[in-house]
C-alpha cells in the first residue's frame, strides 16, 4: 500500500480555464489524489485574465495558493517545497525555468516536470525558445510526465537526457461528464481555443460542412477567435465556455468534433482532454486523424475518423442507432481506461519511484 503523501503542483491554473485546458486536467487529477489520501497543494500565478475569469477561489481536495511574482513564491513557500514528498512543476507555468531551478534546488528527489503541451515544448526546445523548460532542466527533473505517449518518450530519454519519461495523458472526471437529457441544438460541435495551427482544419471540417449543409447547425466555443473570420449562418459562436457549462455543450450536440493541433499531429499519441469529456458525455466524436489515436479509440467502432468535409457531412447522415452505439462504445472505452481514477493511479505509481529511489526498477512493462 502506497503511504500518504503530500504533493506540491507549481501549475499555469487550477481556477480558470479561460483560454487552457490545463484547469481540468488538474482539478481531475488532484481530486483522485485527494480521495486517494494524499495532501495536495497547489500554486499558481495570479495572472489578471485568470482573475477576471475565475471559476473558483478554493477547491475541496486541495490547497489553493495564489501568489504575485516568483519572488513571493520564494518567500512564501520555500518550506512548503522544500518538506513536500514531491513537487510537480507544469508546463507554461510564469517563469517556469527560475522556478524549476528553485524547486531543484530546495530537493534531493522529488522533482517532477508535467508536460500538458508536450509537443509544443519539444518543437519551442529544439528552437531554444521555451519559456517554461531549458534543454539542461530535462535530465535535472527525476521524473518527466508527459500528454504524449509512444516513441516521444525514447527522444526525451535518449536525446534530451531524461533519467525517467512516462506518459500522463489527460483524462476525465465521470462525476462531472456523463449522459444528460438535453434538447438537441446542433448537429455538430466544437470547442477549442483558436489556435493558427488547428485553424485550416477547424474551416474544412466545420465551416465548409456547414456551408455545404446549410440545414444543419453548428457552434464553435472558445476564446480568441480573429473577428474577421466570417462564420456561416448556421454557426453559432460561443466566446467563451466555462467548464462547468462543458457537459451541457456537449449533450446539447448529435456529433462532436475533435481537431488536433499541428505539433500534437505529427507526434501523435496526444490525445486531447476534450475527446474524453465528450466520450464519457455519451457524444459520438468526429476526429481528424494523428499517428496513435487508436490506442484510445478504435476507429468505426468507437470514434469516426474525417479528412475533409465530406467525411464529416457523410457522419452526421448516419442512422440514429448507430450514432448511439458508437458513442456507447466510446464512453464504455473511455470509463475503463481514461478517467481521473486510473491517471491518479499511474501518476501515485511513477511518482512513489522517484520518492523512494526506485525508479529505474519501476520501467519495466510501464508504458
Amino acid at each position: 500500500m502506497t503511504p500518504r503523501r503530500h504533493y506540491v503542483f507549481l501549475g499555469l491554473t487550477i481556477t480558470s480555464t479561460w483560454g487552457n485546458g490545463h484547469a481540468t486536467t488538474y482539478r481531475a487529477l488532484l481530486k483522485e489524489l485527494a480521495a486517494r489520501g494524499h495532501k495536495v497543494t497547489f500554486l499558481e500565478r495570479d495572472m489578471p485574465w485568470y482573475a477576471s475569469n475565475r471559476e473558483f477561489e478554493w477547491l475541496p481536495y486541495c490547497e489553493v495558493e495564489l501568489y504575485g511574482s516568483l519572488e513571493e513564491l520564494r518567500e512564501r513557500f520555500t518550506r512548503t517545497v522544500r518538506e513536500a514528498d514531491a513537487v510537480v512543476v507544469g508546463s507554461y507555468v510564469p517563469e517556469g525555468i527560475a522556478a524549476g531551478k528553485w524547486v531543484r534546488s530546495l530537493r534531493k528527489r522529488g522533482a517532477i516536470f508535467y508536460d500538458i503541451d508536450t509537443p509544443v515544448t519539444l518543437a519551442a526546445l529544439k528552437k531554444n525558445e521555451c519559456a517554461y523548460l531549458s534543454r539542461e532542466q530535462v535530465s535535472e527533473y527525476d521524473l518527466y510526465f508527459s500528454f504524449t505517449g509512444g516513441p516521444t518518450l525514447d527522444y526525451i530519454e535518449k536525446v534530451l537526457g531524461s533519467p525517467c519519461a512516462r506518459a500522463l495523458y489527460c483524462s476525465v472526471d465521470p462525476a462531472l461528464y456523463f449522459p444528460e437529457q438535453e434538447e438537441t441544438r446542433w448537429d455538430l460541435g466544437y470547442l477549442g481555443t483558436y489556435a493558427a495551427d488547428r485553424q485550416p482544419a477547424v474551416e474544412e471540417l466545420l465551416v465548409r460542412a456547414a456551408e455545404h449543409a446549410p440545414e444543419r447547425r453548428f457552434a464553435v466555443a472558445g476564446p480568441q477567435y480573429p473577428a474577421e473570420i466570417e462564420w456561416p449562418a448556421n454557426v453559432e459562436r460561443i466566446e467563451h465556455l466555462p467548464a462547468r457549462d462543458h457537459r451541457s455543450f456537449y449533450c446539447g450536440q448529435r456529433f462532436t468534433l475533435n481537431v488536433t493541433r499541428a505539433d500534437m499531429v505529427r507526434a501523435g499519441y496526444s490525445p486531447s482532454v476534450r475527446l474524453f469529456e465528450a466520450a464519457a458525455c455519451g457524444v459520438p466524436i468526429v476526429s481528424d486523424i494523428w499517428p496513435g489515436i487508436e490506442q484510445f479509440f478504435e476507429p468505426g467502432k468507437e470514434i469516426r475518423l474525417v479528412r475533409n468535409r465530406d467525411d464529416v457531412l457523410a457522419c452526421l447522415q448516419m442512422s440514429e442507432d448507430e450514432r448511439r452505439e458508437i458513442a456507447e462504445r466510446g464512453r464504455c472505452r473511455t470509463l475503463k481506461c481514461n478517467t481521473a481514477a486510473v491517471r491518479a493511479g499511474e501518476f501515485e505509481y511513477f511518482a512513489e519511484g522517484v520518492i523512494t529511489g526506485a525508479g529505474a526498477s519501476r520501467r519495466v512493462g510501464a508504458r
